[in-house]
């Protein structure tokens, strides 16, 4: 979430490997199993609730950029078995996260409905593969038209460049049909829009910082009879049944670009450039 840290740590919440030992008693996994960690060490499935437990990469957790972690056996899954550790390794929080905002709470998506993305980092680019094997109809936002090419050339079906076209979310319903669910990773600057842009009995899916000032006018809400549902990543059930999805679809998490381990700031240094697709990669090897 940023900020300075109270004490030296390991970063980061995602991570893909294979088990190299197991503890005694440890009877869901074995050596040689393609494993990744959960966010929430302790959430292990239900609603949000108070003892999630630390998050992955946060002071008094694990962090996953190392080289052995190691984890409480309810604290880690399966990886897909369709997928490379590179792959496994976008879904702890960013896979998570857009399965929760689409598939989890009071409404989530079915075949024919709409859903807008707002930019192509890594939330929304998984959030593009798993609704379009939902099937339903994506929209998705970006500043840059070459961004907006290369996510309808992943199945976007529209794209729409929020400098170009000022009030956007008006310009989503009035003219590409509204949306029933928006994956809002912008925060209070951009829920307005997103509110403005929405069919009626529809949902927007809050995960998002990127945009953090101002505040929405929730009237927009009232008028549609929408909902707006806070999303913090999610549970450990949530990421399996993510999974099954993944192998049961053939979604391959796109990997933005990857560095070597001793490149991890060149790393950081790319997810915080406009460069940034989709997801960035570590690798050990």
């Amino acid at each position: 979430m940023g900020g300075p840290v109270p004490a030296p740590l390991i970063p980061l919440s995602d991570g893909a490997g294979e088990v190299i030992e197991v503890g005694a008693g440890v009877t869901r996994f074995q050596v040689g199993d393609h494993v990744s960690g959960t966010f929430f060490q302790n959430w292990q499935d239900g609603p949000p609730n108070p003892h999630a437990g630390p998050a992955l990469g946060a002071a008094g957790a694990p962090g996953m950029l190392a080289q052995i972690v190691v984890l409480p056996e309810h604290g880690v899954v399966h990886s897909p078995k369709s997928l490379s550790h590179a792959e496994a390794a976008c879904l702890p929080c960013a896979g998570v996260t857009a399965w929760n905002a689409l598939f989890e709470g009071p409404r989530p998506i079915r075949p024919g409905d709409k859903v807008l993305l707002l930019g192509t980092g890594g939330v929304s680019i998984l959030a593009l593969q798993l609704a379009k094997a939902a099937g339903c109809h994506v929209i998705i936002t970006s500043s840059d038209n070459a961004k907006l090419a290369r996510a309808i050339s992943l199945g976007a079906d529209e794209g729409v460049n929020y400098k170009e076209v000022e009030n956007w979310g008006q310009h989503v319903a009035a003219s590409l049909g509204g949306v029933d669910k928006v994956v809002e990773v912008g925060g209070a600057g951009t829920v307005q829009q997103s509110m403005a842009a929405l069919r009626h009995n529809a949902e927007i899916a809050l995960i998002g910082v990127l945009n953090p000032v101002g505040g929405p006018n929730p009237s927009g809400l009232m008028m549609t009879g929408s909902i707006l549902r806070g999303i913090f990543v999610g549970s450990r059930r949530m990421a399996e049944r993510l999974g099954a999805a993944i192998d049961a679809n053939g979604i391959k998490p796109l990997v933005g670009k990857s560095f070597a381990f001793e490149d991890a700031k060149k790393a950081y240094d790319y997810a915080l450039s406009p460069d940034l697709f989709s997801k960035v990669v570590i690798e050990l090897a």
